[in-house]
């Protein structure tokens, strides 16, 4: 019996269920599972798509955990719908179709972007002057037209970017729903899991057709995402909500410098 084997096997089960857990939170949840893959073996390619079937069931998980505040964002999710499901199949046909060199090199620039919208939303919502109604309004799922066009422009990009690689989409979600007037930490997080749901799981069925899929790694990977996506989710609820942000900036900092330091 070959002990490094299986405990490479339990380290990719680990690493898949801690992925899950965080991107329940925050999003980011590849950074730590596409590199276990890379570290056990698997060819890069093999190991973008084997990393997308290994979380996809986790995100499955944590929109059941989050199914209570994605109810009032329904109308929402119904009008990003389209572009998260043409721009995940659109990523995951560039990944099968051109080299990933110039992409990489701005993917870390872009996460960082996010990241500090994400952070300064405050100063965004002084300036665009918020009353209270507004506020409400867009908790409850309903935004203004210029918000919609907005958030259905971003989405189609940044479902683009989550069918080639993923890494970071829940965090560039977080950042747009914010701009369009979103407060309420948890549903947001709700609605960009719902969302995630759609654009990891066209480039699922689209990698599976292309046969670029580790089936048994991806199966293993699967169980322990869909264990940590829930317990993720479950958790998330409980924590302040003005330490789950500080903890999103956090995790948008330290991918962007993951992905810095790759590109270089």
């Amino acid at each position: 019996m070959d002990w490094t084997y299986l405990i490479g096997l339990a380290v990719l089960f680990l690493a898949a269920c801690v992925g899950g857990a965080i991107n329940a939170v925050a999003g980011g949840g590849s950074l730590i599972a596409f590199p276990a893959l890379v570290i056990f073996g698997v060819d890069k390619i093999i190991a973008n798509a084997t990393n997308t079937a290994a979380l996809w069931p986790g995100t499955l998980g944590s929109v059941w955990a989050y199914r209570e505040d994605l109810k009032p964002m329904c109308k929402l999710w119904v009008v990003l719908f389209l572009p998260s499901l043409a721009g995940g199949l659109l990523g995951a046909l560039l990944l099968t179709r051109t080299p990933p060199a110039l992409f990489s090199l701005i993917v870390p620039v872009l996460v960082l972007f996010a990241t500090l919208i994400f952070a300064a939303r405050d100063v965004f919502d002084r300036i665009a002057a918020r009353n209270i109604e507004t506020i409400q309004h867009a908790n409850e799922g309903r935004v203004s037209m210029l918000a919609r066009l907005w958030g259905i422009g971003f989405q189609l990009f940044v479902a683009t970017y989550g069918g080639y690689f993923g890494a970071g989409i829940g965090i560039l979600m977080l950042a747009s729903l914010s701009l369009m007037g979103l407060q309420d930490i948890h549903r947001m997080n709700a609605l960009k899991t719902g969302l995630a749901a759609i654009i990891n799981g066209v480039a699922l069925l689209f990698f599976a057709l292309s046969g670029i899929v580790n089936w048994p790694l991806a199966i293993l990977m699967g169980a322990g995402g869909m264990l940590g996506g829930y317990l993720g989710a479950r958790l998330a609820k409980r924590v302040d909500q003005t330490l789950l942000r500080r903890f999103v900036v956090l995790m948008g900092l330290v991918a962007s410098a993951y992905l810095f330091v790759r590109a270089i």
